[in-house]
């Protein structure tokens, strides 16, 4: 039996995808990524804005008219917020809450009636990572969040906090290495809450993988900055544990930043850096900036773009504020016009652009050691381009002379100079 996972969203739903590719093939399924030829696809949702529902929906929609005899299991965010799923959406056959998820393969396995049983179980080691093509793994450590930040869907979507055991992590990060994963990146909705609710932390997680893992590399998803712990960046003194971390800002105006509920101010915020960047060579940050939330004046947004602009961010996701409703921003007084938000974004993406282009320039010249991604590119005369990534996540891109493949390979790169758009670091020669 042939199952397809499919996902919207932030990097835990991708985690889930591959729990659920290792649980399904326990179960003596096979993962296949071509959609028209599965018995099962599970459609796993998002509903961080407006727009993630919509697209969600159109995903759901767009599995069924690709195969339409195949079972369709939908999770995630929006099918949690919407109960009467079902009820807008017919060829839904089973809806999975995110309650249930780590135990979604299971439940469809005994809810699910298929022509045909799936054998006893697949080869020991088989990787359903290697079958979706990837080589890095996103490890989920942890759901929920205790927090209530006012412009947040997720915390309501996923509920109270839920820690997965140290042990079993190390186990799963163990099991990916054997079967030749070269990077974890831990992640979960509110990675520095991991262990709150089962007296551990996430300093001491990180350790006990340093300590009781072999694998070549080691990252953070996205982690709040008032969760890291004075002790924190000594974990960096371990070169396995790549030096950068992605601190969600949202704005750089305190008064924006109380209006959120956010728990960190700016000059907290200012501090981490100057701690981070003085005690880790080569530190690198990137954040996500909220545009235009409700009540956002011309003065908190030159302070924002003001704070910004100190940081020296090497990457900004940088996200136009859209009403959610279930959340206590979409009822705030001040809503703001469309118009000011796209000319603000525009603003934020310039000065992003500039700060990318300041700091890609500082390591032309410096060699790295980098991990070969799996995505290839064929030059006009037919030599291999990949894109690979430094410890402190700048992407590279380089071309390969030779027929060998380098995928999910590391080495050392001399980097050379960057493209005109500054989204990627160049490199000609092995260092």
């Amino acid at each position: 039996m042939l199952v397809t996972l499919k996902a919207l969203g932030c990097r835990l739903n991708e985690a889930e995808l591959e729990s659920w590719s290792n649980d399904f093939q326990s179960l003596g399924y096979s993962i296949t990524n071509k959609t028209e030829i599965a018995d099962i696809v599970v459609v796993n949702t998002c509903a961080v804005t407006q727009e993630a529902v919509k697209k969600s929906r159109q995903l759901i929609r767009k599995s069924h008219r690709i195969n339409p005899k195949a079972k369709l299991i939908v999770s995630g965010c929006y099918s949690s917020l919407n109960p009467e799923i079902t009820n807008e959406i017919e060829t839904i056959d089973l809806v999975v809450a995110n309650k249930n998820k780590d135990k979604l393969a299971q439940i469809v396995n005994d809810e699910i009636n298929l022509e045909a049983m799936p054998s006893i179980a697949t080869e020991p080691g088989e990787s359903a990572l290697f079958a979706r093509g990837r080589n890095r793994a996103f490890i989920k450590v942890q759901d929920g969040c205790r927090y209530r930040c006012t412009f947040c869907i997720v915390t309501i979507a996923r509920g109270d906090e839920r820690s997965k055991a140290v042990s079993d992590i190390v186990n799963e990060i163990n099991t990916l290495h054997q079967q030749g994963i070269q990077e974890a990146i831990l992640t979960g909705v509110h990675i520095g809450g991991y262990g709150s609710d089962i007296e551990s932390n996430l300093y001491t997680l990180i350790k006990t993988i340093l300590a009781e893992t072999d694998i070549p590399r080691l990252r953070l998803g996205s982690v709040e900055p008032w969760d890291l712990g004075e002790n924190f960046f000594e974990l960096f003194a371990n070169p396995r544990f790549m030096p950068h971390l992605h601190l969600p800002l949202q704005s750089g105006s305190d008064s924006v930043l109380r209006r959120m509920a956010r728990r960190c101010k700016t000059d907290d915020f200012s501090r981490l850096l100057i701690k981070a960047c003085s005690s880790i060579a080569d530190f690198n940050v990137t954040t996500d900036i909220i545009v235009g939330f409700p009540g956002e004046s011309d003065e908190e947004w030159e302070e924002n773009l003001t704070f910004v602009e100190s940081c020296k961010f090497s990457h900004i996701h940088i996200f136009p504020y859209s009403p959610r409703q279930g959340t206590r921003a979409a009822s705030m007084p001040d809503q703001l016009d469309l118009i000011t938000k796209k000319t603000r974004t525009r603003q934020l993406h310039q000065l992003a652009n500039e700060m990318r282009i300041e700091i890609l320039k500082k390591y032309v010249g410096r060699d790295f050691p980098v991990l070969f991604e799996n995505h290839i590119k064929q030059t006009e005369d037919g030599r291999q381009s990949y894109f690979a990534y430094t410890p402190n996540y700048l992407k590279v891109k380089y071309v390969w002379n030779e027929e060998l493949s380098l995928k999910n390979q590391i080495h050392h790169v001399k980097l050379s100079g960057y493209d005109e758009q500054a989204s990627h670091m160049l490199a000609t020669s092995f260092a």
